[in-house]
């Protein structure tokens, strides 16, 4: 394996639906191009905002065949991968290799909560020696509770294959923590969209954003001022930019953030069940985040 340097912009795209529930892959491609036109760097389809435990077996790697068709290598494509058991996990990334994808964003196991990290370790550890695909470590203890800790990245270290991390405790500290006692081993990626400014500011080699997915041209703007060390410009753009940031911290981020998608003319709403498209006060005022957001975007400069 060649190892891959990791960075920029990776949006957790939605996996795109018709309104019966049935996969649009059309319309996800179409998005996908979008992005890709913004200049993101990757991109990761069937996270945890694309739905990815709502989705047959089979429907992801439908998914994932057919993006890879539709990106040709123009950036890398990663697969979401939250298979409930540790055998279904191996006989996916399997499968992606097969299907020509680039990597994968590895979570814990969905429906096991475990508190002892020698079970995560083992989780991990053995679906990184299943294949050949690099990957990043997806660490969410606030949804998922596993918390792979400093500690543990540097445990793990000694696996080739994890070039990455994103890092989604929801506590910058974690940031510092990181870099001391693992240095520059992983490219350390944000998971957490109202912590990007604050998580740039402490070094980071990038970012898996996603409201930005709906705002695309303002999200790598907002990045790349970030990478030059344009702070105050920065700021402003990020104060503007929060409102609908924060909708990626709620429990219902993938409809929040589909519905931006929908409103700023990127895609649709519709959503696998369990969950339900918003009603009433809260869609109104979910609405509102974001109308009033694309009401005041910032002017940008032409991409050279």
């Amino acid at each position: 394996m060649n190892t891959p340097h990791w960075q920029g912009v990776f949006p957790a795209i939605t996996t795109q639906l018709h309104k019966d529930g049935s996969l649009d892959l059309d319309a996800t491609a179409a998005h996908a191009d979008a992005l890709i036109q913004s200049g993101v760097t990757g991109m990761v389809f069937l996270g945890s905002l694309g739905e990815n435990q709502t989705l047959t077996p089979e429907e992801k790697r439908t998914v994932i065949s057919e993006m890879v068709k539709v990106v040709f290598g123009r950036v890398p494509v990663l697969s979401g991968v939250a298979e409930s058991s540790l055998a279904e996990a191996v006989r996916y990334v399997r499968d992606l290799e097969r299907c020509g994808a680039d990597g994968y964003m590895l979570m814990p196991p969905m429906i096991y909560k475990s508190p002892d990290p020698r079970e995560s370790l083992h989780h991990f550890r053995s679906v990184a020696r299943s294949c050949g695909l690099p990957a990043m470590i997806y660490n969410n203890p606030i949804s998922y509770g596993h918390d792979i800790t400093p500690e543990l990245f540097a445990e793990l270290a000694s696996e080739k294959n994890f070039v990455a991390l994103k890092e989604s405790s929801g506590n910058p500290r974690r940031i510092t923590d990181l870099h001391r006692v693992v240095g520059d081993r992983y490219a350390l990626f944000t998971g957490v969209d109202d912590l990007a400014l604050e998580s740039a500011i402490l070094g980071i080699d990038g970012w898996v954003a996603g409201t930005g997915i709906a705002f695309p041209r303002e999200n790598q703007y907002f990045w790349e001022l970030t990478r030059a060390g344009e702070w105050e410009r920065a700021r402003k753009i990020y104060r503007w930019f929060t409102p609908l940031l924060h909708l990626d911290v709620h429990p219902k981020f993938v409809q929040y953030i589909k519905l931006a998608v929908q409103e700023t003319g990127l895609g649709k709403e519709w959503v696998r069940a369990p969950r339900l498209t918003l009603t009433g006060a809260e869609r109104k005022s979910v609405l509102k985040i974001i109308h009033d957001g694309i009401a005041t975007r910032p002017k940008l400069p032409k991409r050279k």
